[in-house]
């Protein structure tokens, strides 16, 4: 019968707690620094996009200030042709204040078959 040698049990023992204690860690960083939206202003959705059935997500990166206030939006995604009406509606969205600057992203949907857009 073969035997194990003591260190191979120990570190196999080691790198099992170690896979455990990885696993059992949050997955998605970005909810701990995320902060809650205040107040949202009503988006523009152009209504000849809407009316010929053109719709899709737009994905922003915002940029809020520690005041809450967005000081900036970048498109990172999404229909180019909805994009300046999303920008302008994130844009004066009000976030929860923090201690300093931070960047969110945010999606957009234009729904053509919503009666909310």
């Amino acid at each position: 019968m073969a035997t194990l040698h003591p260190y191979k049990n120990t570190l196999g023992t080691f790198c099992l707690c170690m896979l455990l204690l990885f696993c059992a860690l949050p997955g998605n960083a970005q909810d701990n620094n995320s902060r809650k939206v205040v107040k949202k202003a009503p988006v523009q959705y152009p209504s000849i996009l809407k009316s010929k059935g053109i719709g899709g997500v737009v994905r922003l990166r915002v940029f809020v200030k520690s005041d809450g206030t967005v000081r900036d939006t970048e498109v990172i995604g999404g229909n180019p042709i909805l994009a300046e009406s999303a920008q302008k509606s994130v844009g004066q969205w009000k976030f929860t204040a923090a201690s300093s600057e931070t960047t969110m992203e945010v999606s957009v949907l234009f729904d053509p078959h919503s009666e909310s857009n």
